[in-house]
């Protein structure tokens, strides 16, 4: 049973624009929370957005100094809570280590990893209040199918080695915040063709290879963004939506 009104629990999900993390903010929209949706540079959807989720769409760079705090006051404002943070931010990039530069390591670093924690740090007293009010809160971030194997990357390893540190990050955040009530966990998608995703994704022999015989949709993935928000016993957990890609 969804619930209704303005006592519904108020959910904030960033890289809202379009994607996986759009797709997250209407499964959660759909059960009845009020959602509040950000874009950065997607300007020509902020109307789409506006119409969807009236009143709560917010544009910010998270990578900018004091921007993750200035959104969680923009929300708080609105709504006078936030209950559950989901993160879908996070660029992703290809290349060996041979020809990635230190830049590149360092920005794949600071969209993926510094910008979840600055955005948990802004979150992070909102969430608890919410918690002590509500029996729950929770904090959501995005990563990779396969983090857990730690294996070598051919192919990601930058990208691997950013979620990697987030997961990591993540279970330490889950521990820390079990006291005060607000559940950490990690969503790691497979191969999930959606507007925006790496050409890579798309690859029908890559799809092949998936032991269910086919690639996820963001509606999977959504799925999986619900079930987190509103499992209310599982804590610095990593769930994986790939279709058992490594098994």
């Amino acid at each position: 049973m969804s619930t209704r009104g303005e006592q519904a629990p108020v959910a904030l999900v960033t890289g809202s624009a379009r994607g996986l993390g759009l797709a997250a903010a209407q499964r959660l929209s759909e059960a009845g929370l009020r959602v509040h949706v950000v874009w950065r540079s997607s300007e020509e959807q902020a109307a789409s957005l506006e119409e969807r989720f009236p009143g709560r769409v917010h544009r910010a760079d998270l990578s900018e100094d004091g921007a993750c705090a200035a959104l969680i006051e923009s929300v708080l404002a609105i709504d006078g809570a936030v209950s559950h943070l989901v993160h879908a931010v996070g660029d992703y990039e290809e290349g060996s280590l041979s020809k990635m530069s230190t830049a590149q390591l360092r920005a794949l670093f600071q969209s993926n990893v510094f910008t979840a924690m600055e955005m948990a740090d802004a979150a992070r007293g909102a969430l608890r209040v919410a918690a002590r009010g509500e029996g729950d809160a929770s904090m959501l971030f995005f990563g990779t199918a396969g983090l857990a194997g730690l294996g070598a990357r051919t192919k990601t390893p930058a990208y691997a080695a950013a979620k990697s540190a987030l997961a990591v990050l993540m279970r330490s955040l889950a521990r820390e915040e079990a006291e005060h009530g607000v559940r950490v966990n990690m969503i790691s998608p497979g191969l999930i063709p959606h507007a925006g995703a790496h050409p890579s994704t798309l690859d029908p022999s890559l799809h092949a290879k998936i032991p269910l015989g086919h690639a996820g949709t963001p509606s999977d993935v959504a799925d999986g963004v619900h079930f987190l928000t509103h499992a209310r016993h599982i804590t610095g957990q990593d769930l994986g939506i790939d279709g058992g890609w490594l098994l």
